[in-house]
C-alpha cells in the first residue's frame, strides 16, 4: 500500500487479475501544470502533443496508465466522459473539455490477449481514487513484466511501483508501471557486469526483445513552468535508465509525464535530482526475487 504525499493527487485502479491487465488513473485537483517526454521507440500515448511547452493548454485533469497496448488508450475516454459529467475540464465556448493524458503498455501476451481496459474500466478506476492505493501487480501493472530481452520465456513479473524523494518541504513522487524489455535491480547490475566482461548470454532468437513499455508520472509541489516540467520528465528518464538495463530500446515505448502543483519555491536542478531518484526507486521497488 502507498499513499500520495499530495492532497491534489489521488490514484485509482481497475484490475483484471485473471486476464492480467488493468488501468490506473491519477486524478489531479486544481491547476496542475504538465509536460512529458517519450524516449522509447514504440509509444502508445494520447494527448502527448499538448504537453509540448509551446502548446496552449498548461494544466491536465487526469493521467491514465493502462495495459492493453493501443487498445487500452480507450480507458481515457471513460475518465474524460466522467469528468465532463462533473463539469470538470478546460473551459471552451461550448462547455468544459477534460484534459486526460494517457499512456499504455503492452501486456497482450501474458494473459487474455482479447481483454483490455476500455471506457467502463477507465470510469471504474476513476471512481476508486484515493490518496492511499495499492502497488505491485494491480492496475496498469497487473500484466507488467521485465527481463524479456533475454528471450520471450525469460521474463518475470514486475508491476506498479511508487516512491517519494524529498528535500525539506520539496517533495517529488513517482508512480511507474514497469513493463521493460530490460532487467531491473540486481538483475540489471548483473547484466551490466556481464556486458562489460563479455559473458552475457545473448539469446539465440531473431527478435528477443518483444513488446514492452515503462510508463509513469512524476509529481512535485515545486513551482515549475511547463518548460521546466519537460525538463523534470527528462530527468526522470535518467532514473529509468539507471534502474533498467537496457532502457529506451526500439521496442520500448518509455514515456513519463511530470506534474507540478505550484506550492514550494525550488531550484530546477534540485527537482531534477529528486525526480531521477524517485523514478529509480519506484522501479527498483517492483523487483521480484532472483
Amino acid at each position: 500500500m502507498a499513499e500520495s504525499p499530495f492532497g491534489w493527487m489521488q490514484v485509482g485502479h481497475w484490475t483484471d487479475a485473471e486476464a492480467r491487465t488493468g488501468c490506473t488513473v491519477i486524478r489531479l485537483i486544481g491547476d496542475v501544470v504538465a509536460s512529458g517526454e517519450v524516449r522509447g521507440g514504440a509509444p502508445a500515448t494520447r494527448e502527448f502533443a499538448l504537453l509540448e511547452p509551446t502548446k496552449m493548454v498548461e494544466s491536465v485533469h487526469a493521467v491514465v496508465l493502462s495495459g492493453g497496448s493501443a487498445f487500452g488508450l480507450a480507458a481515457a475516454d471513460g475518465v474524460a466522459r466522467s469528468l465532463r459529467a462533473q463539469d470538470i475540464g478546460f473551459e471552451t465556448a461550448h462547455g468544459r473539455v477534460p484534459i486526460v493524458v494517457a499512456m499504455s503498455l503492452y501486456d497482450l501476451g501474458v494473459g487474455n490477449g482479447m481483454r483490455w481496459p476500455g471506457v467502463p474500466e477507465g470510469d471504474a478506476a476513476l471512481n476508486s481514487i484515493s490518496r492511499t492505493f495499492d502497488v505491485g501487480l494491480v492496475g496498469a501493472g497487473t500484466g507488467a513484466m521485465a527481463g524479456k530481452w533475454r528471450g520471450p520465456d525469460r521474463g518475470y513479473p514486475a508491476g506498479l511501483g511508487f516512491a517519494v524523494a524529498q528535500k525539506d518541504d520539496l517533495i517529488v513522487a513517482a508512480l511507474i508501471a514497469v513493463n521493460a524489455a530490460g532487467d531491473v535491480g540486481a538483475r540489471a547490475d548483473r547484466a551490466r557486469s556481464e556486458l562489460a566482461d563479455g559473458t552475457f548470454d545473448w539469446p539465440d532468437v531473431s527478435s528477443p526483445f518483444g513488446e514492452n513499455t515503462t510508463i509513469g508520472v512524476i509529481a512535485t509541489n515545486a513551482k515549475l513552468t511547463k518548460a521546466q516540467c519537460r525538463s523534470i520528465s527528462e530527468a526522470g528518464h535518467d532514473g529509468l535508465a539507471r534502474a533498467i538495463v537496457p532502457a529506451h530500446g526500439p521496442s520500448d515505448g518509455d514515456a513519463l509525464v511530470a506534474l507540478s502543483k505550484p506550492e514550494v519555491d525550488a531550484d530546477e536542478s534540485t527537482v531534477r535530482i529528486l525526480a531521477a531518484s524517485a523514478v529509480e526507486q519506484a522501479i527498483l521497488g517492483v523487483e521480484s526475487p532472483m
